[in-house]
């Protein structure tokens, strides 16, 4: 064969070595190594390493490219948050009683609107009836009127996502919003068959368990081996089906079920009625009166709230706060667009490049979403020379300590030096935040990685971070251990 037709055949194999060689060129041999050993191609992997009191990064690699950042964008909308919003920041939820009140009795409609509050638990549900009950209202004649007009949301599929309608994770953003959307099962295990109890009374809602009751002592894995469906839509009939170890006792399975407007009216009416309150009519949707409410019940502040929606990932409580940028910056009702443009309008009054990124819901739950490492890396230097640094990094989990990285990174000296959001999609691993040297330095962080393996990347993450936590010198440039 020709000599120059040997040299044309290897030539792209040949320049496709070259550019993974000098893309790598940079990056610890322990890393490329790992992500080499998973499978995972260098051009599906962006990272940048910067010392925060340096000019520019240690490490920088496919820092321009658009990838998708799965739950690591709650950074990005919890950092405009505390811009905009400020630490103090509380949702309200009003609420009118449209009649008098006597000895106890109102006889009309009591009226509540919401404003996106994502915090309200069932705990903060009965505070806020027990507030209401202290207002003389222990029994209502008229209907529930439910006032949803702060949020303007496009009709949507749970399970268009992934094929996942009933998970938790799934639950849909809205105006008022109780128990981030959860109906609370519990599952009894009896003598040959599994009762199942909703916490709250569910009225018009079938049951019906299909679950084969083992005699295992061992409880992993119980809730994979159930599934749980509305196969008519029309109906409201729940069937959870599967197995269930007898030695996993009683255990709770939280569902996203129901609208979260159907979601609250349960649950309002539930707790109502547990503590001796009656409530005759039926709920329907209505607008809020223009008088002064009777009721105002406030959240907590946005800084307490923001700890639970990073550590945990909760994609209900980032999804409201993306929308509660977008009203509170351009008027209610809130939209996506509203939001997406609050959060874009943030980052560029504080130099942060918007460029390539796409925003949906804010929480990272899209396959579209994009970001570069690099506009990561700008938006944790940005809020390291915040006044709300500490209320900012408060937020994300510690590694092998809390949160999404409780379990991760057990037995290395990361424990308790790394505070990193961490993201996780199908094709999608991702982290980002603050790594304490073992030199005293604080650096900031980002690895994305995009690709069919991704799941196979934490080694490569440990790997990265151990280097840059305890091996690299920062001080001295290059170490023997970077290729």
């Amino acid at each position: 064969m020709p000599f120059f037709r040997v040299v044309s055949r290897s030539l792209p194999a040949l320049l496709f070595a070259l550019s993974v060689a000098a893309h790598a060129g940079s990056l610890p041999a322990a890393f490329t190594a790992a992500l080499q050993q998973a499978g995972i191609p260098l051009d599906h992997v962006a990272v940048v390493v910067q010392p925060l009191d340096a000019d520019a990064p240690l490490l920088s690699h496919n820092a321009d490219a658009a990838l998708n950042p799965a739950s690591v964008m709650k950074l990005v909308t919890s950092f405009a948050a505390l811009n905009q919003l400020g630490p103090d920041y509380a949702w309200k939820t009003d609420v009118w009683a449209e009649g008098p009140v006597r000895e106890g009795v109102l006889e009309g409609d009591l009226v509540v609107k919401g404003y996106g509050d994502p915090t309200l638990t069932l705990e903060r549900m009965w505070l806020l009836q027990r507030e209401l009950r202290a207002r003389g209202v222990r029994h209502i004649r008229g209907k529930l009127v439910l006032d949803l007009s702060d949020f303007e949301l496009p009709a949507s599929d749970p399970g268009a996502f992934d094929g996942e309608p009933l998970a938790l994770y799934n639950a849909a953003p809205g105006a008022l919003v109780a128990n981030f959307n959860a109906t609370t099962l519990r599952l009894k295990p009896g003598g040959k068959a599994v009762e199942i109890e909703p916490d709250v009374a569910l009225p018009g809602v079938a049951i019906r368990p299909d679950i084969a009751l083992t005699d295992d002592a061992a409880c992993n894995g119980w809730k994979d081996a159930l599934a749980s469906s509305i196969p008519d839509p029309r109906r409201r009939d729940l069937v959870v089906a599967g197995r269930y170890p007898r030695g996993c006792g009683e255990q709770t399975l939280s569902l996203n079920l129901f609208e979260p407007a159907v979601t609250f009216d349960f649950l309002f009416r539930g707790l109502w009625a547990e503590t001796g309150g009656t409530l005759d009519g039926q709920t329907v949707p209505g607008m809020a009166p223009e008088t002064p409410p009777l009721l105002r019940f406030e959240s907590p502040p946005l800084t307490d709230a923001l700890i639970r929606l990073n550590k945990y990932s909760n994609n209900l409580m980032a999804r409201n706060l993306f929308l509660t940028l977008g009203a509170e910056a351009y008027g209610a009702p809130a939209t996506p667009d509203k939001g997406a443009r609050a959060v874009r309008e943030d980052l560029a009054q504080r130099g942060i490049s918007t460029r390539k990124l796409v925003l949906e819901n804010g929480a990272g739950l899209s396959r579209i979403e994009r970001i570069r490492a690099a506009t990561l890396n700008q938006l944790l230097r940005a809020a390291y020379r915040s006044p709300l640094f500490a209320e900012f990094e408060s937020t994300l989990p510690i590694a092998a300590t809390d949160g999404t990285l409780r379990r991760r990174f057990k037995g290395s000296s990361l424990t308790g030096s790394a505070h990193l959001k961490t993201g996780t999609l199908r094709d999608v691993s991702a982290l980002a935040g603050y790594v304490d040297t073992a030199s005293g330095r604080r650096v900031s962080f980002v690895m994305l990685v995009n690709h069919a393996k991704a799941n196979r990347s934490e080694v490569a993450q440990r790997a990265l971070l151990e280097w840059v936590q305890s091996e690299m010198s920062l001080d001295s440039g290059a170490r023997d251990d970077v290729r």
